[in-house]
């Protein structure tokens, strides 16, 4: 494993285990909109490191192992960490739009960061073959991504379930757009995924303010 991503993954260990133990150091770091509105943006980086169970962790740091992999095998380090914690902060920062009326509004968890990586390596190798749940096929790469922003605007829309589709909205925006920016030469593995994905990036930000209005 590229010691890179094991590092990642020791870090959210450490961090998501002292936040089961310790109530107050889950409190003092967790995703809260009142508390970094009042100063304490910290909480941004941090609560990409806390998760709420195992399952949450486990299932995290798995997408993390498998995509880390490809992702770590084509940048420098710093380009990856530069990846993952762009994604980390864009997934963040869209979760503190999307909520700023919300002072009480909390979350945890490192998907917006593994949803940056993920999407990284989608544009590396759009024809990997990847399942999207429910559905039990195969999908390839391309396909998946594009399915995969647009169930997140819906889901963000929806208010679907106890999961913070902002910040994996957030996070896949911001890995799409560093990846991008650190190798353009990723636009011809599939321009006509890059120029579908960055449509739809394009028109959330022209018009996701009349989501709620639907």
């Amino acid at each position: 494993m590229n010691k890179i991503v094991l590092g990642l993954i020791v870090a959210n260990f450490l961090a998501t285990v002292k936040g089961f133990q310790d109530d107050s150091f889950f409190n003092k770091y967790k995703f809260q909109v009142g508390k970094i509105l009042n100063g304490e943006k910290i909480r941004m980086v941090t609560s990409g490191f806390l998760h709420a169970d195992w399952l949450h962790f486990g299932f995290n740091m798995y997408t993390l192992y498998l995509f880390g992999r490809i992702v770590a095998n084509s940048f420098s380090d710093v380009n990856f960490l530069l990846i993952y914690f762009v994604s980390l902060l864009a997934g963040s920062m869209y979760s503190l739009f999307q909520n700023k009326n919300d002072y009480y509004y909390s979350a945890i968890g490192a998907s917006g960061a593994v949803s940056g990586i993920v999407f990284s390596g989608i544009m590396l190798y759009p024809g990997m073959e990847l399942i999207m749940f429910p559905l039990p096929i195969p999908l390839p790469g391309y396909v998946f991504g594009i399915g995969y922003l647009l169930y997140s605007i819906y889901g963000m829309k929806a208010k679907m379930g106890n999961i913070g589709h902002s910040a994996h909205l957030g996070g896949a925006i911001g890995g799409f757009l560093i990846t991008l920016l650190l190798r353009p030469s990723v636009f011809n593995n599939n321009p006509t995924m890059i120029l579908v994905m960055g449509g739809i990036i394009v028109a959330l930000f022209l018009f996701g303010d009349k989501l709620e209005k639907l």
